[in-house]
């Protein structure tokens, strides 16, 4: 056994539909403006724009594990007066791989979950027109709350199905899976060419339209075709 100068952060484990072992985390890349109509309203064009990547933490601090059925409380965050949800489709690899093709994408896929990719949106937005990293936006506490995961096994290949948001009752984002800029087996494919994807890592693929600001002691439950929901209320 290996001994260390301080104690390494244990590994996040998500919750695996029908299953008694855990999904185990080893990081999180997410998709930029992977909707058109997402792309608009940030004031982009998405027919100019290659697909990019940025990442969130994969400790125990940044995502946030919600069990099936359960509501998860999670802290409004420090330094923001505009603090954002996006609903995102989760993609969980199970087998590794380096310039994967986008035709043998899907084989390297476990399993699928809904999560939130919660930000920061005015520190965003600066760092964004300074020309600088986005972590201060994207990659803070609590930032990545993530349901239980649906194995390809049991729910097949995620490629449609309505993806949905509601906050307090009220519906905030709603659309489907097909009109993804970057299919699951693009983005797969092209992020393989940047890093060697290996087991347990996540995509968050991207989230639609009407992303906007959620309160303290507001409720977010978020919706997949296929995957259930995810509950989520703000401290």
């Amino acid at each position: 056994m290996s001994n260390y100068v301080i104690q390494p952060q244990a590994i996040v484990g998500l919750p695996v539909i029908g299953e008694a072992a855990l999904f185990p985390v080893r990081r999180v890349y997410c998709v930029g403006r992977n909707y058109a109509a997402h792309a608009r309203e940030m004031g982009f064009d998405p027919d100019r724009e290659p697909p990019f990547f940025f990442c969130k933490p994969n400790d125990d601090k940044s995502v946030v594990v919600v069990p099936e059925g359960e509501t998860v409380t999670i802290p409004y965050p420090d330094l923001t007066g505009n603090y954002h949800y996006e609903l995102e489709l989760v993609v969980c690899i199970g087998k590794g791989g380096k310039n994967i093709s986008v035709e043998d994408a899907s084989a390297h896929i476990y399993g699928y979950a809904v999560g939130l990719d919660m930000t920061r949106r005015d520190l965003q937005i600066k760092m964004r027109e300074a020309g600088r990293p986005w972590e201060i936006g994207k990659a803070f506490d609590y930032s990545a709350p993530i349901g239980p995961v649906y194995p390809v096994s049991r729910v097949g290949h995620v490629n449609d199905g309505e993806i949905r948001l509601e906050v307090d009752g009220q519906v905030k984002q709603k659309s489907d899976i097909t009109h993804l800029i970057w299919s699951v087996p693009e983005v797969i494919a092209n992020l393989s060419t940047l890093f060697e994807l290996q087991p347990g890592d996540l995509i968050l693929s991207g989230t639609p339209e009407g992303v906007g600001p959620v309160q303290r002691g507001q409720a977010m439950v978020g919706e997949i075709a296929k995957l259930g929901g995810i509950r989520v209320n703000v401290a």
